[in-house]
């Protein structure tokens, strides 16, 4: 009896990672690094707030591929992966024009491939802080609600 009780009370497992959003558009992004926390706006609304982790090399800007370093900047948000190893993802559109040309000349390549992710699978092991290798991360729960927020094109700022 006592088993039964507690597997029904058990929460089921979540089926679906899609959520709808309903709400004002989000005009814009703003990350603050040093705060480790990320804002979602409607013009100057405040939508929604994250704690966030960043890259493993969490001070400066990224500038090479490798470093561990998340971007500072403007940027954009350029796509969506909805089969992310990091439960979903949506691309920022680093590196831009001025970074390719800081990263060349130095002789190294800038990197890319930088998102906005959940934890997925590495949720137990990224319990400590700035884990990604440049990346922002979020629970996986708000990734699900960032994901279903977000178009092409919003603006995403990123201050040190």
């Amino acid at each position: 009896m006592g088993l039964a009780v507690l597997v029904a009370c058990s929460p089921a497992p979540k089926q679906n990672k899609f959520v709808s959003y309903s709400g004002p558009a989000v005009t814009q992004i703003v990350v603050n690094k040093g705060a480790r926390r990320m804002h979602l706006l409607h013009g100057t609304t405040v939508l929604k707030s994250y704690d966030i982790d960043l890259g493993n090399e969490p001070v400066g800007a990224k500038r090479y591929s490798g470093d561990g370093r998340t971007p500072e900047g403007i940027y954009f948000i350029d796509r969506f992966n909805p089969r992310s190893a990091y439960h979903l993802s949506v691309g920022v559109s680093y590196p831009d024009v001025n970074d390719k040309l800081r990263a060349q000349l130095v002789g190294m390549d800038p990197g890319g491939d930088i998102f906005i992710h959940g934890k997925g699978p590495y949720g137990k092991a990224a319990n400590r802080k700035d884990w990604t290798a440049g990346c922002i991360a979020v629970e996986d729960e708000e990734i699900e609600e960032i994901y279903a927020m977000l178009t092409t094109g919003v603006p995403i700022v990123i201050n040190p």
